[in-house]
């Protein structure tokens, strides 16, 4: 009877750790495509697209960690917050990816405009990838780190935090960025464009 109320307990958990670790396939194909059609200066368009490329092989190394790590067997391995903290890259990318590819077809941005930005999402990925790595060196073993779990643990907890900064200003990052846009649209009385173009506040994800 207890083997069977042990059961029932851990399937639910067993499908909420599977839904909790969704990783976003990211195809940059197409915002590279914007890109080109947006931005004439062959040079500016270069910078955006290797800042993208970087950003896209950040996504990519953060990926085959978070891959690799479902194979380790140990008490990080289950700590929910090292998935989480690795999962925010690629929600980072997301929604890098995602409010980008809308703003190189919104002409209330300029192309110097848009390389600064694009150069704000780089840094942001920059960043959340430093800390998978320093995530990584925590986690992996014969780091030459001679700490107790709960030290692990610790150091952990400080990454995710961090993380989680990063991804609540990419959000921020992103919503000031399409502010712009509203408030330009409405001085022309082209509000409605650009409503159409990124979503009312409440259909957007980030």
């Amino acid at each position: 009877m207890k083997r069977w109320i042990w059961l029932m307990c851990l399937v639910p958990a067993c499908f909420t750790q599977r839904a909790a670790a969704q990783w976003t396939v990211i195809d940059p194909s197409n915002l590279v495509q914007n890109i080109k059609s947006a931005v004439q200066s062959s040079t500016t368009a270069s910078n955006m697209i290797k800042s993208l490329q970087e950003s896209v092989k950040i996504y990519n190394q953060s990926k085959a960690y978070y891959d690799a790590l479902k194979s380790v067997h140990n008490i990080i391995k289950d700590a929910r917050k090292v998935k989480l903290t690795i999962e925010m890259v690629s929600e980072i990318t997301d929604i890098y990816m995602s409010g980008f590819n809308r703003m190189v077809t919104d002409r209330n941005f300029t192309p110097g405009e848009l390389a600064a930005i694009s150069a704000g999402y780089a840094r942001l990925l920059e960043e959340g990838g430093a800390l998978v790595t320093e995530l990584k060196n925590i986690v992996t073993s014969g780091n030459g780190l001679s700490l107790s779990d709960k030290e692990r643990m610790d150091v952990v907890d400080q990454i995710y935090t961090r993380m989680l900064r990063y991804r609540n200003l990419t959000r921020y990052y992103t919503d000031k960025a399409i502010s712009v846009s509203f408030l330009r649209s409405q001085s022309k009385g082209d509000a409605a464009r650009v409503q159409a173009l990124y979503g009312k506040p409440s259909e957007r994800y980030w």
